[in-house]
């Protein structure tokens, strides 16, 4: 079982200090209000745990009941500036119970404003076993948020958190109906990436884009999970030790910015394969195209690194 890259990490962000000295934290009412969050079930880290809503605010003094909820089942947090996004619930909601969602003011929770390092508005992260993962900044489009928080669910199995959460009475928050289905070689896609079958769910992803080319959610789908497939199996340490021993070596240098790109260091990535891409043959040009390429559908058309990558791409092509 591999550890989160430590790329992945708020590095000295220490939220687990957030957990003393909170009512509830060892034992006690809960903060959050009762019946919230519930206790997790045999079984540290898998099984099921009862909350009262799937999404739920966040706050400085409820939070050691969240890292602690985090053991069982990853835990989504979005600082906002006074306004959750709708879509992101929306988007939370549809994995039926594999996360739950603090929405969390930044303003007015100065101490986890400060732990997460939130300079935008929304900053979205994963907590997961008390442990902060960036994922990202701004508003994604629910079509490319979906990969991004399938990589969180992979993330989290690895490191042994893989329960549920259901609503005490029906499982369902507020009885509002289920998302309407996916696809079925969406669903197929999904399901495999669930299990750790990285093969099969590229397999999925393009049998989908084959029916349909225009398929945005399955392009972007194959470019997170083909990542995911090449990082397999490494570890962080591993593919960094590489890429500086040969920083001329092309497959090193590819390996790290997919480390990079994983834990949503996009620039350094595009900065990394373009400083070298003048230097390089046309085989490995074209290499680089691809790769770059495919960071750019993770990452979004929306994204501003994006678009000064493509510029700066395009003006070593031609």
């Amino acid at each position: 079982m591999s550890d989160i890259p430590p790329t992945q990490l708020r590095g000295a962000v220490d939220l687990s200090s957030l957990l003393r000295d909170k009512p509830g934290a060892n034992g006690g009412t809960s903060p959050i209000g009762p019946g919230q969050v519930g206790a997790p079930g045999p079984g540290a880290g898998g099984g099921e745990v009862v909350v009262a809503s799937i999404a739920f605010e966040g706050t400085d003094a409820n939070f050691g009941q969240v890292l602690e909820l985090s053991g069982t089942v990853p835990v989504i947090v979005e600082l906002h500036a006074g306004n959750p996004s709708a879509a992101l619930e929306r988007v939370i909601r549809g994995y039926q119970g594999k996360f739950v969602l603090a929405t969390v003011n930044a303003r007015l929770n100065p101490q986890l404003a400060q732990a997460f390092r939130a300079v935008a508005a929304p900053t979205v992260a994963a907590v997961i076993g008390g442990r902060p993962v960036a994922l990202y900044e701004g508003e994604l489009p629910e079509a490319e948020a979906r990969p991004v928080f399938d990589q969180v669910l992979t993330i989290a199995a690895e490191n042994g958190v893989s329960g549920t959460a259901k609503t005490a009475d029906t499982g369902e928050e507020n009885g509002e109906p289920a998302e309407e289905p996916l696809p079925p070689h969406h669903q197929a896609a999904f399901d495999a990436i669930d299990r750790g079958d990285f093969a099969a769910a590229i397999a999925e992803y393009r049998a989908a884009i084959a029916q349909d080319p225009r398929d945005a959610l399955a392009v972007a789908g194959l470019a997170q999970v083909s990542l995911l497939d090449r990082l397999s199996g490494h570890t962080a340490e591993e593919i960094r030790a590489e890429a500086a021993a040969k920083p001329e070596d092309l497959d090193a240098q590819l390996d790290v910015a997919d480390l990079d790109v994983s834990g949503g260091h996009l620039d350094d990535a595009f900065a990394r394969l373009l400083d070298m891409f003048a230097g390089l043959d046309q085989k490995g040009r074209d290499t680089v195209r691809t790769r770059l390429l495919s960071y750019f559908e993770i990452a979004g058309p929306d994204d501003p690194r994006v678009a000064s990558a493509r510029r700066r791409l395009t003006s070593l092509l031609y």
